[in-house]
């Protein structure tokens, strides 16, 4: 048996777990920021207190399939408690029926076929180009094939008219793209793209680079930094790598890394929800690697507000949503407390401590006489 201290607790070396309480706030390469807050409160759009629906963001979602109905179901509930005004499910046609009995809030399209659960590339881009929307998030629940992967293509591309709606490529949009030979070529949306481990090394390895070299991309924080912000380089695009300390990598070279260890997370779903709130954030707005951050960052404190309640293991991607709402809720408040504090005069206190001030010498004048050492004759 472990010898215990005098009453039962007994000191941390500094190297064990719980011991480096930095670990989460040390960046993992230089120049990274470690998400807080702070950065994300700043992060949030604005809400007109006269806005109406339209204002606050329409969301096209192409997702979703008779064997993972519930990917499509999970990103339309996302995105809307993460703020979108406006969430349009886009489906195969013979599929309209049984999705429009399932969501509430969201509306529905059918998308032409050309085979059944298969979308027809061609019709089905036109009709999505005819739809009003700020956003896209593609590739949840998708039925695998060749119909798919040219539509990711076609979708990529920028449209001759009409405004560019930029892209959340995840699950299925991702091995798709990972099969396009230069897909990051030419002039392409604005894009995030949200992979975890396993569809990064697909998409390195589609791009010519060997997935070895990027080292452990599960356990390795400065290793995942690296290769995210090499391949948003390479790509153009935001990638989120994700997984413990979701990576989020800009084409500038911009790093920042989400403080959270949750193995709660790890169950099916929760990308899903993670691809709608930065679908929805997109639709409100926000530049693509805002919207990444702050929609990682929402996820991440949703996570923690379940494990709180349940524990390391039992969280469903379907207890997340509500919790994004409340945690979006919760940074308004910071980001309320900073502007009163501003408009007060106050400032955000800093950690750092102030230089000290310098010595300032004076002049002193002689002594007088009766200050004089005496010396006795």
């Amino acid at each position: 048996m472990t010898e215990r201290g005098s009453v039962g607790f007994r000191r941390l070396d500094a190297g064990s777990t719980g011991g480096s309480a930095d670990s989460s706030t040390t960046p993992p390469v230089p120049g990274a920021e470690i998400l807080d807050d702070a950065i994300a409160s700043a992060l949030l759009p604005v809400r007109d207190k006269r806005g109406h629906k339209g204002a606050f963001g329409k969301l096209l979602v192409l997702a979703g399939s008779l064997d993972y109905a519930g990917a499509a179901l999970l990103v339309c509930r996302a995105a809307g408690r993460a703020g979108a005004g406006l969430v349009t499910l886009a489906v195969p046609e013979s599929l309209q029926p049984l999705f429009a009995a399932k969501v509430v809030e969201a509306t529905t399209m059918a998308l032409p076929e050309d085979d059944v659960e298969e979308v027809d590339p061609e019709p089905a881009m036109a009709r999505i180009l005819d739809h009003e929307h700020d956003a896209i998030v593609v590739g949840p629940g998708l039925r695998p094939g060749l119909a798919t992967t040219e539509l990711v293509r076609q979708l990529l591309a920028t449209p001759e008219e009409g405004s560019i709606a930029p892209l959340v490529l995840d699950a299925e949009a991702l091995r798709s793209l990972a099969s396009l030979e230069d897909w990051w070529a030419g002039e392409d949306r604005p894009c995030v793209l949200t992979p975890h481990a396993g569809e990064f090394a697909r998409l390195r390895a589609g791009s010519g680079a060997d997935p070895d070299d990027d080292g452990d991309l599960v356990g390795d924080d400065a290793a995942r930094a690296t290769a995210a912000r090499d391949a948003a380089r390479t790509w153009g695009q935001v990638v989120v790598l994700k997984g413990a300390r979701t990576v989020i990598a800009a084409p500038d070279g911009r790093v920042a890394v989400a403080p959270f260890e949750n193995p709660a997370l790890a169950s099916g779903g929760t990308g899903d929800v993670l691809a709608g709130t930065i679908g929805s954030l997109l639709a409100q707005r926000l530049d693509p690697f805002d919207a990444a951050r702050l929609g990682v960052y929402l996820h991440g404190q949703a996570g923690d507000t379940v494990r709180e309640r349940i524990g390391d293991a039992g969280l469903l991607a379907s207890d997340l949503p509500d919790p994004i709402a409340v945690a979006r809720k919760r940074l308004a408040a910071v980001a309320e407390r900073r502007a009163a504090g501003s408009r007060l005069g106050f400032g955000v206190r800093s950690t750092t401590p102030p230089p000290p001030e310098p010595e300032i010498l004076t002049a002193t004048e002689p002594p007088g006489e009766d200050e004089l050492p005496r010396v006795d004759a």
